[in-house]
């Protein structure tokens, strides 16, 4: 049985390739794509669907037998596109555009032409059903509309809308949705926007706030139906572009070699075309690959349908080689340098000290021989990762939610990889 999801993304290089997953997937049926600011304004967030469509859609007309490929474009049921928020709940309005680009796909807009839309946004269109109606909205709608805990909401940009749709009606949330599926944050290792901030709970921290770590506690969501994954687990899932240009498109290169369409599927010539500037800017941080973090967590959503019943507190129940733990944080919201920071309590945190000792037995041994210390006591070790946390940060306290249930174990890269090259691109092992 098809998981009924609604995708609320912010269309930028990793979600493009994200939907292009969740639209080859049968086991997903997509009811909705709701745009949002992020990885560029809402605007040029919601042109990047038509243009993706467009891309399906010829790809399609000149490859009929791959019409099979994509079930969820072509289903006999049109996605709803809707708008969803244009900045966040509260603070500064921040995009990735450094990274995706003025219109969200590496500049593809003025680079090729032939990919972009020509004459005004399409009132109708042949597979997306264009609302007017505000995002959460039709989320809202869907949820009532589907059985109790079917539906799945894949996060993969600010969580400005969900929170938004909590605000909008939190009980029919709590009761009726079925699992949520949230790429952002970053717990035991650097972020990507700031030295210690993802870019999604960047852009909209109070929304995380809200949802994750309300007060009173009571609040927010059910966060046995909610799975985080952070940089610490999708940072690891790479497409090396080397590896791309061997299975995938021989011809690519860069921005100095632009992508052509001959010789090519347009699918190909599509994904070649975004992807080209995203290598430039990777290889200039010194990675020649694509890291796939909104892909991870369609991937997630794909292997991990709701389960109609969750224990209260629990872990939600996942597949084998997925694996998940809980986290308790903090979100920094105001902060001049650790905005969208996730702020663990490390003090009694195994990871903390070198070499996985507990800081406070530590002090308490040196104290007790009379130790003189001439340097740090802080550990230089690498920090310490999800699976090994200390069983401090991760107990009930009373009143307190036992934590937000955090991916930190998947299938694997590889795994994932070789289902994008499968699904996406055709390409058989």
């Amino acid at each position: 049985m098809k998981i009924p999801v609604i995708i609320d993304t912010d269309p930028g290089v990793d979600d493009t390739l994200a939907i292009l997953l969740a639209l080859a997937s049968p086991e997903l049926d997509v009811l909705a794509i709701i745009v949002s600011f992020g990885n560029t304004d809402t605007e040029a967030s919601y042109l990047n669907i038509f243009k993706l469509y467009k891309a399906i859609s010829l790809h399609i007309k000149k490859h009929p037998d791959a019409q099979s490929r994509f079930p969820g474009f072509s289903s006999s049921r049109k996605v709803i596109l809707a708008r969803g928020a244009e900045g966040p709940l509260e603070g500064d309005l921040h995009s990735a555009q450094y990274f995706h680009g003025r219109d969200g796909l590496g500049g593809i807009t003025t680079r090729h032409p032939d990919l972009s839309l020509e004459g005004d946004i399409p009132l109708e269109h042949p597979q997306l059903q264009i609302v007017g109606k505000p995002g959460v909205e039709v989320a809202l709608e869907l949820i009532r509309s589907q059985p109790a805990r079917a539906v799945t909401y894949i996060a993969l940009g600010p969580l400005t809308n969900l929170a938004k749709l909590v605000q909008l009606d939190e009980s029919i949330v709590r009761s009726r949705l079925g699992r949520i599926v949230c790429m952002g944050g970053a717990l035991d290792v650097p972020g990507n926007t700031s030295p210690v901030a993802e870019f999604n709970f960047f852009a909209d921290p109070f929304a995380v706030k809200e949802l994750l770590v309300p007060t009173p506690p009571s609040l927010g969501i059910p966060l046995e139906r909610f799975l985080l994954l952070p940089l610490d687990i999708t940072t690891v899932h790479q497409l090396s572009f080397p590896f791309y240009k061997e299975r995938v498109d021989p011809a690519f290169e860069s921005t100095s070699k632009p992508s052509q369409p001959e010789g090519k599927s347009v699918l190909t010539h599509f994904t070649s075309s975004f992807l080209e500037r995203t290598r430039e800017i990777m290889i200039e941080f010194g990675n020649d690959a694509m890291e796939l973090h909104d892909i991870v967590a369609v991937w997630c959503a794909i292997e991990n349908p709701p389960v109609e019943v969750e224990a209260e507190g629990a872990i939600p129940t996942l597949r084998p080689g997925w694996k998940a733990v809980k986290r308790k944080f903090e979100v920094e919201r105001t902060g001049e340098l650790t905005r969208g920071m996730l702020v663990v309590d490390r003090r009694d945190d195994e990871g903390a000290y070198a070499p996985g000792s507990n800081r406070a037995e530590v002090q308490a041994e040196l104290e007790k021989h009379k130790f003189i210390h001439s340097g740090m006591y802080e550990s230089t070790a690498l920090p310490a990762q999800v699976e090994v946390e200390e069983s401090a940060q991760t107990d009930p306290l009373p009143g307190h939610p036992s934590g937000v249930p955090v991916v930190y174990e998947t299938p694997g890269p590889q795994a994932l990889v070789q289902l994008m090259l499968e699904r996406i691109w055709g390409v058989a092992n």
